[in-house]
């Protein structure tokens, strides 16, 4: 078995032997000795997970900025070694970044130890090699977050390993690392691991709007989008609002602004009735004997709808 000690201070040491990780304290560390031995329980291919073939095809024809996140114990090694033989086996030049070196990967994978190099060592040898991807197991400091960023915007195709409580808490991470216009260009696709299944995958782009619940439109600005890729649904907004980047969840936002345009309208309305459709459209329903007073006011209710970002359709009963 293949053996090697990762990590020797003057209270602990960690040795990687085989597939097992073996941790080492002692004293003045620890108040006494101890060894914890630590294996990988399942070894899963891809094909494993059950994965939708939308999933699929996104990490083989676009995905480049991944992020797997997860609380600990949850499999994000396990599924970013199944990723990592998925490319490998598909003919790309995969490469691992890794504090210790404890992913079980196919020889022509070289296993990169975050721990013997020298400052900015890893960072000049991916440059040079170039790699189809790089997977970095685990993103911790500021330093594994400028090594990620840097390779990435080099175009390295990245796949990031870090803790996080939450899907968004993985994005959250990288605010105030970088500029938030940056974000999109770095993390493309972010892969929630919780009791060693994918269950939430977001999608991140960028584009030029008024953030949900504003209402004049001279404060539109950049908005990084957080959609759930699977269904596409909008689910968090991030943006700069003043000197603070803000992250919104839009679906506790846009059930706020609703009630509020809802009750606007209400009150310009007597006896309609009033139906959201789809994300930016209002069915106005309203009995003929009121339609004059409709007619007066249609300019003035266009307008207040327009503030919200909808767009109004009447129909008459």
């Amino acid at each position: 078995k293949e053996a090697f000690i990762e990590i020797d201070r003057m209270g602990s040491t960690i040795v990687q032997l085989g597939r097992y990780r073996i941790v080492i304290s002692r004293p003045p560390l620890s108040s006494r000795w101890e060894i914890t031995a630590v294996r990988p329980l399942v070894k899963l291919s891809l094909s494993d997970y059950n994965l939708p073939e939308k999933l699929i095809k996104r990490l083989e024809e676009k995905a480049e900025g991944i992020l797997i996140a997860g609380a600990p114990g949850m499999g994000k090694t396990t599924f970013a070694q199944a990723l990592a033989e998925h490319y490998a086996k598909k003919g790309k030049v995969v490469k691992t970044i890794e504090s210790p070196r404890d992913m079980v990967l196919p020889p022509e994978v070289v296993q990169y130890s975050k721990n013997f190099a020298e400052k900015d060592e890893l960072h000049d040898i991916l440059l040079l090699s170039r790699p189809d991807y790089t997977f970095f197991d685990e993103l911790r400091g500021d330093d594994d977050f400028r090594l990620y960023v840097d390779l990435r915007l080099a175009g390295i195709g990245m796949v990031g390993v870090l803790h996080a409580t939450s899907p968004i808490d993985a994005i959250q991470r990288f605010i105030g690392r970088v500029e938030l216009g940056m974000i999109p260009s770095i993390i493309d696709t972010v892969i929630f691991i919780d009791k060693g299944r994918v269950s939430k995958v977001y999608e991140v782009g960028i584009t030029v709007k008024l953030p949900t619940g504003l209402k004049e439109a001279e404060l539109s600005r950049p908005v990084v989008e957080v959609r759930d890729f699977i269904t596409e649904e909008l689910e968090y907004e991030i943006y700069t609002f003043g000197e603070q980047t803000v992250v919104i969840p839009v679906k506790k936002e846009k059930k706020r602004v609703d009630t509020r345009l809802k009750s606007q309208l209400e009150s310009l309305i007597p006896n309609g009735e009033i139906e959201f459709i789809g994300s930016n459209q209002i069915l106005i329903k309203v009995p003929r004997d009121v339609a004059r007073l409709i007619t007066k006011r249609a300019r003035r209710l266009r307008k207040l709808a327009e503030k919200y970002g909808y767009e109004l359709k009447f129909e008459m009963e």
